[in-house]
């Protein structure tokens, strides 16, 4: 069975030059080994995806694709962000491939544990989840923000494997199910497991960056956990009917206080207890607008209906 599996390892790129020629060599280390072994059918490939790279990242890639044809790449027309290059690539090897692997170009996630999810594939998987055995490789700040991330994910009812990024093997029959998902923003952690099939863990120690700057920043983990908890959930929305409610009913109860204390003869006059509570109010008020807003803008993208990538080039 293990001869006859076209494995297509999908890898995302964006400004990659300083670590594409450290991770094709590892990569094509690792699939020799695995075609060797007849782990793997001898036309399984390492599919780059260039999302719209500023540096020399495709034309390493067009170098690799020339010098060894294990490795073949496509190239987005403009950078499309993280989700849209992943699933880019997912598609395109979808048409050739039985299974596909997904990992980061600077292969901070193991390599070997391809291995582990090879077998968990035979063995009747049809999705199998990286999962990272620890987070010690991580800062303090985003040990505690991942924590709190995934556990109020899960707490507004979001299905999500904890301590999961995007490595992942998917059949060819589960990448038939992602295609019937036909939202524009994509987030990919969300959606996998509402497309069932049977799944399994594979875990792994994740390393340090092999080269370059992470490309994730602070700003771009806030816009993702954003576009999962909206894309995913109304709770937020549930959340601003039930500061209303609480509102309201703290007023109520603060104007019959007044009202006592004014028939008792007590003064009332208290300027910066009003001024506070309008601020209060106001904050929350924008709070609210705001967060309706990104709903509303949210649905002004799906109705849209563009296109999540354009390829405008293609090395196969």
């Amino acid at each position: 069975m293990g001869k006859d599996i076209i494995l297509y390892v999908v890898v995302p790129c964006y400004n990659e030059e300083e670590v594409l020629e450290i991770t094709t060599k590892a990569l094509n280390e690792k699939m020799q080994q695995l075609i060797k072994s007849n782990a793997i059918s001898n036309e399984s490939k390492v599919l780059y995806v260039n999302d719209g790279s500023k540096d020399n990242t495709w034309n390493l890639i067009t170098e690799i694709h020339n010098q060894n044809n294990l490795f073949c790449g496509i190239k987005l027309s403009r950078n499309r962000g993280s989700q849209n290059a992943l699933y880019a690539g997912l598609m395109v090897a979808k048409e050739y491939a039985d299974i596909t692997i997904s990992i980061e170009a600077d292969l901070q996630d193991d390599i070997n544990v391809i291995d582990k999810m090879l077998e968990e594939y035979k063995n009747g998987a049809e999705i199998v989840y990286g999962v990272r055995s620890s987070r010690k490789q991580d800062t303090f700040f985003k040990r505690v923000t991942a924590g709190f991330f995934y556990k109020f994910m899960n707490f507004i009812g979001i299905e999500m494997i904890q301590n999961h990024s995007e490595c992942r093997l998917m059949s060819k029959k589960a990448l038939e199910g992602l295609e019937q998902f036909e939202e524009t923003n994509l987030f990919l952690r969300g959606i996998i497991p509402q497309i069932g099939y049977k799944s399994a863990v594979a875990y792994y120690d994740r390393g340090k960056r092999m080269g370059g700057k992470t490309k994730f920043s602070l700003k771009k983990m806030i816009n993702f956990a954003m576009e999962g908890i909206i894309s995913f959930s109304i709770a937020p929305l549930r959340l601003i009917s039930a500061s209303g409610f609480l509102m309201a009913f703290i007023s109520f109860i603060i104007l019959i206080c007044l009202l006592i204390m004014n028939v008792v003869n007590h003064a009332v006059s208290d300027l910066g207890f009003i001024i506070t509570t309008i601020f209060l109010a106001t904050g929350l008020q924008m709070l609210s607008l705001g967060i309706i807003g990104e709903y509303i803008g949210k649905i002004n993208y799906e109705v849209k209906k563009r296109p999540r990538y354009i390829i405008e080039e293609k090395l196969l």
